[in-house]
């Protein structure tokens, strides 16, 4: 019988709001950027990604991100100059409708989820923000990967499972950087031109030279690379010409 192409590793509230959420690993990735990781994507339990997006119910999973958009309200579409990266018609849609038709079978206790991640390099949030699940699910499905990355907006929110050892930063303008390095945290941010990092502090993503995040793995939190520079990147996707940048 074929592995199945993904896992119900999380479903419950958020830590973010309360609202319903799930969490889904998925353990084949094509993804030119990152290669070939386990990749997590946490939604909406209670409706589509898209919906949430129109609704500004996707706090629940995003939390205040600045790139979410501005909600609409309307009977179809997502958010309004959504700056997110991430389109929510294509990858996030799909998983969450073949969520929907129970074609991801669920993976409880910590063995369980670990075997999920075992040996492989993890991708926490490739869509969501994985600090809205439980602290012991990202626990579990670490504890025997060989690596991951993980991005996090909830660095001042107590309620989520924010740990600067797993997670950068995500950080919207240079004074929120030097915050969180402050801190001793790194960060990942996007920016307008490369010549706007902070260049004692910053290095460009390793992806703009072509290498994969799963042979590179610095966007790992400040745990295995406390000293490593944080990452930049120039805007891009289907929302960056909706992207201001910040001071």
């Amino acid at each position: 019988m074929p592995r199945p192409s993904g896992f119900v590793i999380y479903r419950g509230p958020s830590l973010l709001d309360g609202a319903p959420i799930v969490c889904i690993a998925t353990v084949k990735s094509r993804n030119a950027k990152t290669g070939n990781m386990v990749q997590t994507w946490i939604m909406r339990a209670d409706m589509s990604p898209v919906e949430a997006s129109r609704n500004g119910s996707d706090e629940s999973i995003c939390g205040s991100c600045s790139h979410r958009g501005i909600p609409t309200f309307a009977k179809k579409g997502a958010a309004k100059d959504r700056s997110c990266y991430v389109t929510l018609h294509y990858a996030p849609l799909n998983i969450w409708k073949t969520w929907r038709r129970g074609r991801y079978p669920v993976a409880t206790g910590h063995a369980a989820i670990a075997s999920v991640g075992k040996g492989r390099k993890v991708r926490l949030g490739a869509y969501g923000d994985m600090s809205a699940v439980p602290s012991y699910i990202v626990d579990s499905l670490l504890s025997d990967a060989s690596g991951h990355t993980a991005y996090s907006h909830q660095s001042g929110n107590p309620a989520s499972s924010y740990d600067p050892a797993h997670y950068m930063v995500s950080a919207d303008s240079e004074a929120a950087a030097r915050a969180a390095w402050a801190m001793g945290a790194r960060t990942f941010r996007v920016v307008a031109e490369l010549s706007d990092a902070v260049k004692d502090k910053e290095i460009p993503c390793p992806s703009l030279r072509g290498l994969h995040c799963v042979a590179c793995g610095l966007c790992d939190g400040a745990g295995k690379h406390p000293n490593a520079k944080s990452i930049v990147i120039p805007v891009h996707g289907a929302g960056a010409k909706y992207f201001e940048a910040r001071a």
